[in-house]
């Protein structure tokens, strides 16, 4: 019989200080002026990445509160209507995260496509409250390239987050460190 592995809140508390110093200095390299000119196409939305793939991979990494003053410090210092993008992104990692059971033995395909919607479901949700707001916007074309970045990017981030880190997927039977079944 194979032994189950807890995990301890040890581990947890201290993947969770790493997802918010990761989120922290993936907002520290946005900051930095390394065009000065416009760009045609956008980058990936690194921090919707990172929250999704903890939250589909092991959701006890990222709490709602985590997910939250992330991505507010991160409209905050990026200049985005406060609260707007953070308020939507905790929408979609509880999802996510209510959605991580159902995942853990289907094929990768799926938890792209699941973190595609979510993605999707997140930037068109935050281009339409701008519009019915009347607040300026990136133009559509620069939209949809971040869109598209940020879904293609998502397998580069699961990856660098298995190596770099251990976030895997929880394996069936696995108990918390309370003894409950994850």
């Amino acid at each position: 019989m194979a032994e189950q592995q807890a995990l301890s809140p040890a581990r947890a508390w201290s993947m969770r200080l790493i997802y918010i110093c990761i989120c922290m200095g993936i907002l520290m390299l946005e900051l930095l002026p390394l065009q000065t000119e416009p760009r045609s196409f956008a980058g990936p939305e690194l921090v919707l990445l990172l929250t999704f793939t903890f939250a589909l991979r092991r959701p006890e990494y990222v709490p709602a509160w985590a997910v939250g003053v992330a991505v507010l410090l991160g409209d905050l210092l990026l200049h985005r209507p406060p609260g707007l993008l953070a308020g939507l992104t905790v929408l979609a990692s509880e999802a996510l995260r209510a959605r991580s059971d159902n995942l853990r033995t289907l094929p990768f395909s799926v938890e792209w496509l699941t973190a595609a919607l979510a993605v999707l479901g997140v930037l068109i949700g935050y281009r339409i409250v701008l519009a019915l707001f009347m607040i300026p916007q990136a133009p559509l074309l620069l939209a949809v390239s971040q869109m598209v970045s940020t879904i293609f990017a998502y397998p580069v981030i699961v990856l660098g987050s298995v190596a770099l880190f251990g976030v895997r997927r929880v394996a069936p039977g696995e108990i918390d460190s309370h003894g409950h079944r994850i």
